[in-house]
């Protein structure tokens, strides 16, 4: 059998670098696959949809899976079995990314079953994969029969020294101040979401059109391997959704003005809206024969969704009010408080309407640093944020298994808006984690984590450069007629019925985070322009109510919390203070009630000492010195007697350092046997340092030099 010839296309990233999309050579019993060179990197995008919609399918079944395989850099997994199992945050985090991208570009009518596969199956050195995978799952869909109305891709741009770079290398990626994932068509952005070092809105705004001038590049580049592949000219048919016109425009003529009056009401309280929605619904079904009722129930539900979000977003566009009330721009009303929980070492409760977050701060040491163990990138994190949403903080009741990946998501979020802002190691001794417990929701409740978080680091005492804020914008979008309306501090409902959501963090000098998803066509850049004004503005509003409880990190951490001395020691000395067999150490944390942890770093050893106890941490650092002291000739030390023989006895004037105090040397009058002189083992006794044997290290020891001599 010969080998089969792919058929290829190829990018040029305009600086030597390179992308070529492959199809027709491997995975080919799936719906479509493409293969995505980037130097040394590979990866393996794969789709395959069901034939037929499940009956009474609503929405789209569509799962996206990115994983990295560890043969894929030359690896073994981590961990017992040696194979790879669940899926990593970092792994999830990638399939978000894509999924958020891709869902969208299905066509309203497409329910049908559909899994999207992303394996890394070949890691270069420097080449990220993350900002790949979307580009490579749009490529699997285009060549497939599956209906699409993309294609889309995925590309990270970052500014490094002033300049922007598309899909960077790992080590380049270190000196950026701007690092986005941005993914959109050919003629739209419909995603963004980066960590920046406080730029503005500006910079931010013009990282994503050079971003869009490469996604155009790989979007074409698609459409023309497509092209050539007999399958994708030809998409495979499903049957419309179920419809019925006429129960449709009935409805809307009965329904469309009790729901528009419903909305004038703005009403504040959550449940109390949703209640007066159902009312109208309930009321036009009471209305309906039984028959009808039951056979019609289905599309009735739908039907009603699609008027009610009319309704909605015609109200707030003719009177640029919200469903509360607010005006475009208006804050809910903020309280906030710090040290609610007295046993933790940093807490906060920040509220904002009917969103509440309280927030955990938790000081620990190297060793509970978070081992990061994937294909292509490892290490150690110091700093960890977990964001839990309990099913309580919406009312419902629901099992709880496993930690989602929204929970994921928005916790990575959170974590990047306020990475910016954290002391560097040298400032920072502690290994950081925030906890953030969503105890009410209604809106935005990631960005009432990165305000809580911050309250709570700075009741903890780290020394954040400067504090954060988190907010929601949304927007209503007339393409038509060309009206809109941009809304700050988002509530949920406004979530599901805009054309934008849109997260930005910061402090009051630049933006530290952004996670936006655009759901309209022909969104104009001075639109998004407006919207990055409008969030600034609230943003320093919250800030403003986040700072009349605090304003600044505490000076002093707390009693309870742990302090951490750290000490550098040349690295020939780690050795002596771990002892033979960790003796030494073990020793002295018995004896201190200490923690000690000790890393080698370059030419040097840095050794972390814990307690919570001052005379503890002292204790542990004058034995530190004592042991990595070096013996002065001439000098004189309050040494303690370890051992006694017939010629003389062994004296510690340091840790581990012993040296010989002949007989001769105990006192000026000649004794004929050690014991005469009355010291026992373990006495104290004050001698000088007369020499030091240059062969063998040995100390001569002396007493009757500090001793009078007698006449």
């Amino acid at each position: 059998m010969s080998k089969p010839k792919g058929i290829q296309k190829t990018i040029d990233l305009g600086d030597g670098r390179t992308i070529t999309i492959e199809t027709g050579k491997l995975a080919k019993q799936a719906d479509g696959s493409v293969v995505l060179s980037m130097g040394d990197t590979m990866l393996l995008a794969t789709v395959v949809a069901k034939s037929e919609i499940k009956e009474g399918q609503s929405f789209l079944p569509l799962s996206v899976d990115y994983q990295e395989k560890y043969a894929a850099a030359g690896r073994f997994p981590g961990g017992f079995f040696k194979r790879e199992a669940r899926p990593s945050e970092h792994e999830i985090l990638i399939s978000r990314l894509v999924d958020r991208a891709l869902r969208p570009m299905f066509p309203d009518y497409y329910m049908a079953e559909t899994q999207v596969l992303i394996s890394l199956i070949s890691a270069g050195d420097d080449t990220l994969p993350d900002a790949l995978a979307g580009f490579a799952a749009s490529s699997a869909i285009a060549v497939s029969d599956i209906p699409f109305n993309g294609p889309i891709s995925e590309v990270r741009v970052a500014r490094i020294d002033g300049q922007f770079v598309i899909n960077p290398g790992i080590t380049a990626l270190e000196s950026a101040d701007i690092d986005l994932i941005v993914a959109g068509t050919l003629d739209n952005i419909v995603m963004v979401e980066g960590a920046t070092q406080e730029v503005s809105e500006a910079d931010l705004l013009e990282a994503v059109k050079a971003a869009h001038g490469a996604i155009k590049d790989q979007c074409q580049a698609q459409l023309d391997l497509a092209a050539e592949v007999e399958k994708a000219q030809t998409k495979r048919e499903y049957p419309p959704k179920e419809s019925d016109e006429e129960l449709l425009q009935e409805m809307k003529k009965e329904l469309y003005q009790k729901l528009y009056d419903v909305t004038s009401q703005q009403i504040s309280d959550k449940q109390k809206r949703k209640e007066s929605f159902n009312e109208v619904l309930e009321q036009y079904k009471e209305g309906m024969d039984e028959e009808r009722l039951e056979e019609k129930g289905d599309l009735i539900k739908s039907y009603f969704g699609e008027i009610q979000k009319q309704a909605i977003r015609d109200f707030v566009l003719d009177s640029q009010k919200r469903l509360d009330g607010r005006n475009p721009d208006e804050i809910r009303d903020i309280w906030t408080e710090v040290d609610y929980l007295p046993a933790a070492h940093g807490s906060a409760i920040f509220t904002r309407g009917e969103t509440q977050s309280l927030t955990t701060v938790t000081l620990g040491t190297k060793l509970d640093e978070q081992t990061i163990d994937g294909a292509v990138i490892e290490g150690k994190s110091k700093f960890l944020l977990h964001y839990n949403f309990p099913p309580f903080c919406t009312g419902e009741a629901k099992m709880m298994r496993f930690t989602s990946r929204r929970e994921i998501g928005h916790g990575n979020l959170a974590m990047r808006g306020l990475k910016a802002v954290l002391p560097d190691g040298n400032d920072n001794p502690y290994t950081i984690r925030i906890v953030s417990d969503i105890l009410e929701s209604n809106g935005s409740s990631s960005m009432a984590t990165v305000c809580a978080g911050t309250m709570a680091l700075m009741d903890a005492g780290v020394k954040i450069s400067k504090p954060v804020s988190g907010i929601a914008m949304g927007m209503i979008a007339d393409t038509e007629s060309d009206r809109y309306a941009i809304l700050s501090d988002i509530l949920g409902d406004e979530d599901h019925l805009g054309d934008m959501d849109f997260k930005v963090t910061g402090t009051k000098d630049g933006i530290t985070a952004c996670q936006m998803d655009i759901k309209v066509d022909g969104l104009r850049y001075e639109v998004l322009e407006e919207a990055l004004a409008q969030a600034r503005k609230g943003r320093l509003h919250i800030l403003n109510e986040m700072e009349k409880d605090i304003s600044s990190p505490r000076e002093d951490y707390k009693p309870h919390v742990p302090r951490i001395i750290k000490l550098t020691v040349p690295k020939e000395f780690i050795g002596a203070i771990i002892g033979p067999g960790g003796k030494v150490i073990q020793e002295l944390q018995k004896e201190s009630g200490a923690t000690i942890v000790i890393e080698e770093v370059g030419e040097y050893g840095v050794v972390d000492i814990v307690s919570e106890n001052k005379k503890s941490i002292d204790y542990v650092v004058d034995r530190i010195k004592g042991i990595i002291a070096v013996p002065e000739i001439g000098q004189v030390y309050q040494g303690k007697i370890k051992s006694i023989v017939p010629f003389g006895m062994f004296v510690e004037i340091l840790p581990g350092k012993e040296g010989l105090l002949h007989i001769s040397e105990i006192e000026w009058r000649r004794l004929d046997k050690v014991e005469d002189s009355g010291f026992e083992v373990g006495d104290e006794i004050e001698v000088k340092l007369l020499d030091v044997d240059k062969k063998t290290g040995k100390l001569k020891l002396s007493r009757k030099a500090l001793l009078p001599r007698d006449k």
